[in-house]
């Protein structure tokens, strides 16, 4: 039988305090439900570790990063490699956010490095895509989609 996913991305929301407060409640509530369904934390690069810890003793709750950078290492300042997401014990990575496409410019050439790299560490990657509003209302978001995981994901083998 498969099981739910559900995925919160926390986005570059909630001081620590709140980020552990919420964590806290969530477990709360699934501890009882524990074999029905999956619970994936985004939180930011700043919790991950903490988070990771706090989490340890549910087998259905996992962390996972954001994003992380196209490099395994390199002078990137202030970029996140998958090693270095590996060493908190995250072993979740959230990528193609349509904020990150959109403000940060990354295109499908740029996530496609992405996932190989996580995909080459033994990452669970979860793939965003989408359309905006104006694709939507010009009646492109299917071709808009198609693109992105054409040109991010097609390229994957069956076992990877």
């Amino acid at each position: 039988m498969r099981k739910n996913i559900i995925a919160a991305n926390w986005k570059m929301n909630l001081d620590r305090i709140s980020a552990f407060l919420l964590a806290e409640k969530i477990l709360q509530e699934i501890n009882s439900k524990q074999d029905t369904l999956d619970i994936i934390l985004a939180c930011p690069y700043v919790y991950l570790y903490d988070m990771n810890i706090l989490c340890k003793d549910f087998h259905n709750v996992h962390i996972a990063a954001q994003n992380c950078y196209s490099e395994s290492a390199g002078a990137y300042t202030g970029e996140i490699s998958v090693p270095m997401i590996q060493s908190l014990g995250v072993n979740y990575i959230i990528l193609g956010h349509s904020e990150r496409r959109e403000i940060f410019q990354e295109d499908s050439l740029e996530l496609r490095k992405k996932v190989d790299l996580a995909i080459k560490h033994n990452m669970n990657v979860i793939f965003c895509c989408g359309e905006n509003l104006d694709d939507r209302e010009n009646n492109v978001h299917f071709d808009v989609v198609k693109k992105q995981l054409q040109h991010s994901l097609f390229h994957l083998s069956s076992n990877e």
